[in-house]
């Protein structure tokens, strides 16, 4: 939801006056960070961001259910609800089109629930310096950001590969597969967490495996792969959007999916 924009199409007008965009969710979500910070003194910046991220949801006041709730039980079909505002109408983006997660992000975000998250993306400097190496930053360049000197891994990390809340496949072709590998840290006490595709990126087939994580301990890490297969013949191309949860029954950690299909050209 935008705020009035004195456009000649748009017909609102208040008495008072919102700001809305980046520069206003900033110092919001900086907010949310200072209380997680203060319960849990020696999480990353990454493990921070992993918490909000995804204990963030998007149309669970559209299904009249406690955020926690509507995560746990997805609608059959979320592509029919789940870019719902809290008036069942269709989220819409600045220009009036249909949002997307590059419009809204992972979801509203939800204080409470970023405070116990259950699982958090992780990463450390030396991933982020991967990263930039993966990128070919030259020594000068990757020094503005460590301050020092950083070896280059011999074999450079894949890019997707990048330890980061969301998922992405990108420049995929009808009938071929790509695979992304993510690793979880467990914050919470130890349990058992199931992965749920809850929604399918129109025309990609979408596995996770293990699609089951056994953690026995707080601090224990595991890893997994999510597989995104497109059909063919691809029903559309450009991007298309998904979501998946891992839960152990009390929490929902949920990660955006995105693909991007390529035409024929």
């Amino acid at each position: 939801m935008a705020a009035p924009t004195d456009r000649p199409y748009d017909l609102r007008r208040v008495a008072f006056n919102v700001l809305s965009g980046t520069s206003m969710s900033c110092p919001h979500v900086s907010g949310i960070a200072g209380p997680i910070k203060t319960l849990h003194r020696d999480w990353s910046p990454a493990a921070i961001k992993s918490a909000i991220m995804t204990s963030d949801n998007i149309n669970t006041q559209a299904h009249g259910e406690h955020p926690s709730v509507a995560a746990a039980n997805p609608p059959a079909n979320e592509s029919s609800s789940s870019d719902l505002d809290a008036e069942r109408n269709p989220i819409k983006n600045s220009s009036h089109a249909a949002a997307t997660p590059f419009s809204y992000g992972a979801g509203h975000v939800f204080p409470n629930r970023a405070l116990d998250p259950g699982l958090v993306y992780d990463m450390s400097i030396v991933d982020y310096l991967d990263f930039l190496c993966a990128l070919r930053y030259n020594a000068m360049a990757r020094r503005t950001f460590n301050r020092g000197s950083f070896v280059c891994p011999a074999a450079a990390m894949r890019l997707q590969d990048h330890n980061y809340p969301s998922i992405t496949a990108h420049g995929l072709h009808a009938g071929t597969t790509a695979m992304v590998r993510r690793r979880v840290r467990n914050v919470g006490m130890p349990g058992t967490y199931t992965a749920t595709v809850v929604k399918e990126p129109e025309g990609v087939h979408v596995a996770v495996s293990p699609a089951m994580l056994v953690f026995r301990e707080a601090g224990e890490e595991k890893e997994f792969d999510v597989s995104f297969t497109v059909s063919n013949p691809a029903p559309v191309t450009g991007y298309t959007f998904g979501a998946m949860v891992w839960s152990d029954g009390s929490h929902q950690v949920r990660s955006p999916l995105v693909v991007k299909i390529m035409g024929n050209e």
